[in-house]
Protein backbone atom coordinates (compact mmCIF):
# COMPACT_ATOMS: atom_id res chain seq x y z
CA UNK A 1 0.00 0.00 0.00
CA UNK A 2 1.21 3.61 -0.73
CA UNK A 3 1.09 6.78 0.65
CA UNK A 4 2.38 10.31 -0.42
CA UNK A 5 1.72 12.80 2.32
CA UNK A 6 1.96 16.07 0.94
CA UNK A 7 3.28 18.78 3.40
CA UNK A 8 5.58 21.98 3.92
CA UNK A 9 6.97 20.19 6.94
CA UNK A 10 8.34 16.77 6.29
CA UNK A 11 11.09 16.66 8.63
CA UNK A 12 8.13 16.23 11.02
CA UNK A 13 7.49 12.72 10.28
CA UNK A 14 11.02 11.17 10.67
CA UNK A 15 10.24 9.91 14.40
CA UNK A 16 6.81 8.44 13.15
CA UNK A 17 8.38 6.16 10.13
CA UNK A 18 11.33 4.87 11.89
CA UNK A 19 9.55 3.62 14.93
CA UNK A 20 7.67 0.52 15.49
CA UNK A 21 4.59 -1.22 13.12
CA UNK A 22 5.24 1.81 10.80
CA UNK A 23 9.07 1.06 10.27
CA UNK A 24 8.65 -2.51 10.01
CA UNK A 25 5.67 -2.60 7.52
CA UNK A 26 7.87 0.13 5.73
CA UNK A 27 10.79 -2.23 5.50
CA UNK A 28 8.67 -5.45 4.49
CA UNK A 29 7.58 -4.04 1.45
CA UNK A 30 4.05 -3.82 2.64
CA UNK A 31 3.91 0.04 3.34
CA UNK A 32 5.72 2.88 0.98
CA UNK A 33 5.19 6.33 2.62
CA UNK A 34 6.75 9.36 0.56
CA UNK A 35 6.71 12.29 1.82
CA UNK A 36 5.99 15.16 -0.98
CA UNK A 37 7.19 18.51 0.35
CA UNK A 38 4.78 21.25 -1.03
CA UNK A 39 7.12 24.12 -1.61
CA UNK A 40 8.96 22.13 -3.98
CA UNK A 41 5.63 23.16 -6.09
CA UNK A 42 6.47 26.70 -5.54
CA UNK A 43 6.29 28.88 -8.17
CA UNK A 44 8.64 31.83 -6.92
CA UNK A 45 12.24 31.92 -5.44
CA UNK A 46 11.06 32.67 -2.26
CA UNK A 47 9.00 29.10 -2.49
CA UNK A 48 5.51 30.62 -1.46
CA UNK A 49 2.50 28.39 -1.33
CA UNK A 50 0.30 30.51 0.54
CA UNK A 51 -1.00 34.10 0.48
CA UNK A 52 -3.85 36.27 2.05
CA UNK A 53 -7.57 35.56 1.40
CA UNK A 54 -9.70 37.16 -1.01
CA UNK A 55 -12.32 39.23 1.10
CA UNK A 56 -10.16 39.82 4.04
CA UNK A 57 -9.86 38.29 6.84
CA UNK A 58 -7.26 36.98 9.29
CA UNK A 59 -3.86 34.15 8.54
CA UNK A 60 -3.47 32.74 5.09
CA UNK A 61 -4.59 30.05 2.78
CA UNK A 62 -2.77 27.20 0.39
CA UNK A 63 -2.46 28.89 -3.09
CA UNK A 64 -4.05 26.43 -5.92
CA UNK A 65 -0.98 26.31 -8.11
CA UNK A 66 0.97 24.31 -5.64
CA UNK A 67 -1.00 21.87 -4.47
CA UNK A 68 -2.69 21.09 -8.10
CA UNK A 69 0.68 20.52 -9.24
CA UNK A 70 1.72 18.12 -6.33
CA UNK A 71 -1.41 16.17 -5.94
CA UNK A 72 -1.41 15.79 -10.05
CA UNK A 73 2.56 14.70 -9.38
CA UNK A 74 1.25 12.10 -7.10
CA UNK A 75 -1.82 10.95 -9.08
CA UNK A 76 0.31 10.60 -11.96
CA UNK A 77 3.26 7.89 -10.60
CA UNK A 78 0.39 6.15 -8.93
CA UNK A 79 -2.05 3.07 -10.16
CA UNK A 80 -4.63 4.80 -12.45
CA UNK A 81 -8.33 4.65 -10.49
CA UNK A 82 -6.94 3.22 -7.49
CA UNK A 83 -6.04 6.39 -5.76
CA UNK A 84 -7.79 8.43 -3.54
CA UNK A 85 -6.87 11.96 -1.95
CA UNK A 86 -7.78 12.84 1.22
CA UNK A 87 -7.47 16.60 3.36
CA UNK A 88 -7.07 16.69 6.67
CA UNK A 89 -9.14 19.09 8.16
CA UNK A 90 -11.44 20.37 10.94
CA UNK A 91 -14.50 20.52 8.76
CA UNK A 92 -14.04 16.89 7.52
CA UNK A 93 -15.75 13.47 8.15
CA UNK A 94 -14.49 12.45 12.11
CA UNK A 95 -12.06 9.43 11.43
CA UNK A 96 -12.84 5.95 13.12
CA UNK A 97 -12.10 2.35 13.18
CA UNK A 98 -14.50 2.02 9.94
CA UNK A 99 -13.11 4.22 8.18
CA UNK A 100 -9.15 2.84 8.97
CA UNK A 101 -10.97 -0.58 7.66
CA UNK A 102 -11.92 0.90 4.30
CA UNK A 103 -9.05 2.87 3.98
CA UNK A 104 -6.81 0.17 4.56
CA UNK A 105 -7.91 -1.59 1.35
CA UNK A 106 -7.01 1.56 -1.20
CA UNK A 107 -3.81 1.25 -2.55
CA UNK A 108 -2.70 4.65 -3.07
CA UNK A 109 -3.64 6.98 -0.14
CA UNK A 110 -2.85 10.98 -1.06
CA UNK A 111 -2.89 12.91 2.22
CA UNK A 112 -2.93 16.74 2.24
CA UNK A 113 -2.02 17.94 5.19
CA UNK A 114 -3.75 21.29 5.83
CA UNK A 115 -2.50 24.44 7.55
CA UNK A 116 -2.95 28.22 8.17
CA UNK A 117 -6.52 29.25 7.57
CA UNK A 118 -6.88 26.34 4.99
CA UNK A 119 -7.01 25.61 1.13
CA UNK A 120 -8.06 27.35 -1.63
CA UNK A 121 -11.86 25.82 -2.23
CA UNK A 122 -10.63 25.02 -6.16
CA UNK A 123 -8.40 22.37 -4.53
CA UNK A 124 -11.46 20.52 -2.58
CA UNK A 125 -13.71 21.15 -5.84
CA UNK A 126 -11.58 19.41 -8.05
CA UNK A 127 -8.88 17.15 -6.88
CA UNK A 128 -10.19 16.15 -3.09
CA UNK A 129 -12.25 12.88 -3.02
CA UNK A 130 -12.50 13.46 0.77
CA UNK A 131 -12.04 15.50 4.28
CA UNK A 132 -11.22 14.24 7.45
CA UNK A 133 -10.81 15.57 10.90
CA UNK A 134 -9.35 13.74 13.89
CA UNK A 135 -12.06 15.49 16.15
CA UNK A 136 -14.00 19.03 17.37
CA UNK A 137 -10.88 21.28 17.28
CA UNK A 138 -8.09 22.32 15.60
CA UNK A 139 -4.51 22.07 15.10
CA UNK A 140 -1.85 24.13 13.75
CA UNK A 141 -1.40 21.81 10.59
CA UNK A 142 -2.86 18.40 9.28
CA UNK A 143 0.75 16.85 10.09
CA UNK A 144 -0.34 14.73 13.13
CA UNK A 145 -3.77 13.95 11.99
CA UNK A 146 -1.92 12.33 8.79
CA UNK A 147 0.42 10.55 11.61
CA UNK A 148 -2.69 9.46 13.27
CA UNK A 149 -4.38 8.06 9.74
CA UNK A 150 -0.75 6.65 8.75
CA UNK A 151 -0.26 4.40 12.27
CA UNK A 152 -4.37 3.44 12.45
CA UNK A 153 -4.47 2.20 8.47
CA UNK A 154 -0.60 0.51 8.43
CA UNK A 155 -1.72 -1.80 11.93
CA UNK A 156 -4.67 -3.11 9.93
CA UNK A 157 -2.44 -4.18 6.87
CA UNK A 158 -2.48 -7.55 6.16
CA UNK A 159 0.96 -8.61 7.61
CA UNK A 160 1.61 -5.72 9.32
CA UNK A 161 0.88 -7.19 12.80
CA UNK A 162 2.58 -9.90 14.21
CA UNK A 163 -0.75 -11.51 15.62
CA UNK A 164 -3.53 -11.07 12.92
CA UNK A 165 -6.40 -11.52 15.57
CA UNK A 166 -4.82 -8.27 17.48
CA UNK A 167 -6.67 -6.11 15.25
CA UNK A 168 -9.85 -7.92 15.03
CA UNK A 169 -10.15 -8.05 19.22
CA UNK A 170 -9.44 -4.45 20.12
CA UNK A 171 -11.66 -1.08 21.02
CA UNK A 172 -14.41 -0.43 18.37
CA UNK A 173 -13.88 -3.24 16.45
CA UNK A 174 -16.57 -4.84 17.65
CA UNK A 175 -19.19 -1.27 18.12
CA UNK A 176 -17.59 -1.70 21.72
CA UNK A 177 -14.63 -0.79 24.15
CA UNK A 178 -12.08 -3.19 24.88
CA UNK A 179 -12.22 -5.24 28.01
CA UNK A 180 -9.91 -4.90 31.06
CA UNK A 181 -6.34 -6.56 30.50
CA UNK A 182 -4.16 -8.47 32.95
CA UNK A 183 -0.78 -9.91 32.87
CA UNK A 184 1.64 -11.55 35.54
CA UNK A 185 2.03 -11.55 38.25
CA UNK A 186 -1.49 -12.69 39.70
CA UNK A 187 -1.11 -10.81 42.82
CA UNK A 188 0.37 -7.02 43.16
CA UNK A 189 0.39 -5.28 46.71
CA UNK A 190 -3.03 -7.12 47.14
CA UNK A 191 -4.67 -5.91 44.34
CA UNK A 192 -5.71 -9.85 42.18
CA UNK A 193 -6.43 -11.08 38.92
CA UNK A 194 -9.76 -11.89 38.38
CA UNK A 195 -10.38 -15.53 39.33
CA UNK A 196 -12.08 -16.69 35.70
CA UNK A 197 -8.53 -15.49 33.65
CA UNK A 198 -6.63 -18.20 36.14
CA UNK A 199 -9.41 -20.56 35.68
CA UNK A 200 -8.57 -22.04 32.05
CA UNK A 201 -11.80 -22.26 30.90
CA UNK A 202 -11.91 -19.94 27.79
CA UNK A 203 -16.27 -20.09 27.95
CA UNK A 204 -15.82 -18.54 31.05
CA UNK A 205 -13.53 -16.18 29.94
CA UNK A 206 -14.81 -15.25 26.82
CA UNK A 207 -18.26 -14.11 28.39
CA UNK A 208 -16.78 -12.61 31.27
CA UNK A 209 -14.68 -10.24 28.46
CA UNK A 210 -18.30 -9.71 26.65
CA UNK A 211 -19.28 -8.42 29.70
CA UNK A 212 -16.85 -6.21 30.84
CA UNK A 213 -16.71 -4.78 27.74
CA UNK A 214 -20.25 -4.21 27.84
CA UNK A 215 -19.96 -2.73 31.30
CA UNK A 216 -17.19 -0.28 30.23
CA UNK A 217 -19.15 0.93 27.45
CA UNK A 218 -22.19 1.57 29.27
CA UNK A 219 -19.42 3.47 31.49
CA UNK A 220 -17.23 5.60 29.68
CA UNK A 221 -19.01 5.51 26.04
CA UNK A 222 -22.78 5.13 25.78
CA UNK A 223 -23.51 6.53 22.81
CA UNK A 224 -21.45 3.58 21.09
CA UNK A 225 -24.49 1.61 22.75
CA UNK A 226 -27.32 3.39 21.30
CA UNK A 227 -25.39 3.21 17.87
CA UNK A 228 -25.33 -0.59 17.82
CA UNK A 229 -29.02 -1.16 19.14
CA UNK A 230 -29.56 1.23 16.20
CA UNK A 231 -27.89 -0.70 13.55
CA UNK A 232 -29.79 -4.29 14.95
Amino acid sequence: MRFDIITVFPELFTGVLDCGIIRRARQSGLADVRLVNLRDFARDRHRSVDDRPYGGGEGMVFMPAPLFEAIEACLGSGEKGKSRVVLLSPQGRPWSQGLAAEFSTIPHLILVCGRYEGVDQRVIDHLVDQEISIGDFVLTGGEIPAMVLLDSIVRLIPGALGCPESAANESFSSGLLDYPQYTRPAEYRGHTVPEVLLSGDHARIAEWRKEQALEKTKRARPELINERLAQN
